[in-house]
């Protein structure tokens, strides 16, 4: 029992060491491992912890973070601009160029939005379906750690824009009666 635990407690340290090394994120960053997002508040040898945006203190053993993939959202904020995007699928009766103008204008009405000449809100239609056409919003940000609130302000005016319109957001569900 106490070699295999000290076996783990060795893989961790090992682990806490090449993640010291490697630097893939540092105290304050907005991370993702594995399926958990928060922001990084302590760093050993042993484990990393992390803070969601609920204030769940989440520790995680340094093997486990070394062994998955690690999201560092923080540090593409500040360099490229975080490119943050939420889809909608509207009917065919809606023009595209409409559509278009819709998703931008609700964009440029969200705060925490880059609207700069290399950085401006982009709309791309993902796909033709059966009943629907589906875009989705693409847009810049450097606030990594306002994110959930900058999604929840751009649906909030994605759904003004469109009710201001009169043009119908559809679920992928919907089918004409």
């Amino acid at each position: 029992l106490f070699s295999l635990g000290s076996s783990s407690a060795i893989s961790n340290a090992v682990a806490g060491l090449v993640i010291t090394y490697m630097r893939p994120f540092k105290i304050g960053d907005r991370i993702k491992i594995g399926e958990l997002t928060g922001d990084v508040i302590e760093k050993s040898l042993l484990v990393t912890r992390i803070r969601t945006i609920k204030n769940e203190e989440i520790t995680i053993p340094n093997a486990s973070v070394l062994s998955g993939h690690t999201i560092n959202y923080t540090t593409s904020a500040k360099e490229l601009g975080l490119i943050l995007n939420t889809g909608v699928t509207i009917g065919y009766d809606v023009p595209w160029k409409q559509v278009h103008e819709l998703l931008i204008g609700a964009a440029l009405a969200t705060d925490g939005i880059i609207n700069k000449e290399d950085k401006k809100p982009f709309v791309l239609q993902t796909s033709l379906d059966d009943f629907y056409v589906a875009y989705q919003i693409n847009v810049f940000t450097n606030h990594s750690h306002k994110m959930a609130s900058i999604y929840s302000q751009l649906h909030q005016n994605i759904q003004d824009k469109f009710n201001e319109a009169g043009v119908e957001i559809m679920s992928p569900h919907y089918r004409a009666s």
